[in-house]
């Protein structure tokens, strides 16, 4: 459903995307991990038609991004970072604004509207000013909005960024049934556990490369079982071990403080990119 190959993106003497290749399958939820400045926000941007690449070429669901941009395009629906709902409107007026935008017609729109707000427990808001949401609401009327012309693919660009816990786990349930219902959704955040709870694949972008793909279970598999975190002389280390009984072994001969946990999928993220990730 997504498919880009050997991307490359400069900017004057920046390598912001240095040979990328990557394919997303039909109903996949893929989650696109990486430090600011390492090419994720870069990626989407070409992918959605809103930067040309120096080199390469990315399709979606069979559309060139480039050659035919305006298919590529109804292919898709975008949530971005940023809350850029009309605060002026109401949830309906922004809903009918984005499905003029793709010529959807006036019953359709109302149809749309109408299933689209149920679907995401809005339906009592449908005339609320939006000014009058609160932060999680506004989300949950961005994806509608994104899912109104009813795409194939919908990109999720940091959607719960600023969300206190409660609000982000409803997130993360819309988004959920949101891939089961044959949704492709390509996803990027800061929140290493959102990844590792939603996403199908991850990668791991540093730098403008790719420097680890796999499912969040194997690519956690891969540093071990447990993790000991260990504070000795005002610095913490963390050791990966294959079982319990290994790590307990290794704290009989450590005075230090520790705390024994099980290996999640940040662990991983540190150790390819030694960096940890900042919302």
């Amino acid at each position: 459903m997504i498919r880009f190959e050997n991307l490359q993106k400069r900017y004057n003497r920046v390598e912001a995307l240095r040979g990328v290749s990557l394919e997303v399958g039909t109903g996949e939820l893929f989650a696109y991990l990486g430090p600011n400045g390492s090419g994720k926000t870069t990626t989407i941007k070409i992918l959605t038609c809103l930067a040309v690449p120096s080199a390469g070429d990315a399709w979606l669901n069979g559309f060139h991004t480039g050659k035919q941009s305006l298919q590529a395009k109804r292919q898709c629906g975008v949530v971005p970072q940023n809350i850029n709902l009309d605060n002026e409107l109401t949830v309906r007026e922004n809903l009918d604004l984005h499905g003029k935008l793709f010529q959807m017609g006036r019953k359709e729109r109302a149809g749309r509207i109408a299933e689209i707000l149920e679907y995401i427990e809005l339906s009592d808001r449908i005339d609320s000013s939006v000014k009058t949401l609160s932060g999680g609401l506004k989300r949950r009327v961005m994806i509608a909005r994104a899912l109104m012309h009813s795409p194939r693919i919908l990109f999720l660009d940091e959607p719960t960024v600023g969300l206190d816990p409660a609000i982000r786990r409803r997130i993360w349930s819309l988004v959920k049934n949101i891939q089961q219902s044959g949704t492709t959704i390509f996803l990027t955040t800061h929140y290493i556990e959102e990844a590792e709870f939603l996403a199908d694949r991850v990668a791991f972008l540093d730098e403008g490369k790719i420097v680890a793909l796999d499912t969040p279970q194997n690519l956690m598999h891969s540093m071990g079982e447990w993790a000991l975190d260990t504070l000795g002389d005002g610095r913490m280390e963390t050791l990966y071990f294959a079982d319990r009984n290994e790590a307990q072994r290794h704290l009989s001969d450590s005075r230090a403080g520790f705390s024994l946990r099980r290996v999640n999928l940040e662990d991983v993220f540190i150790a390819r990119t030694g960096r940890r990730v900042t919302p």
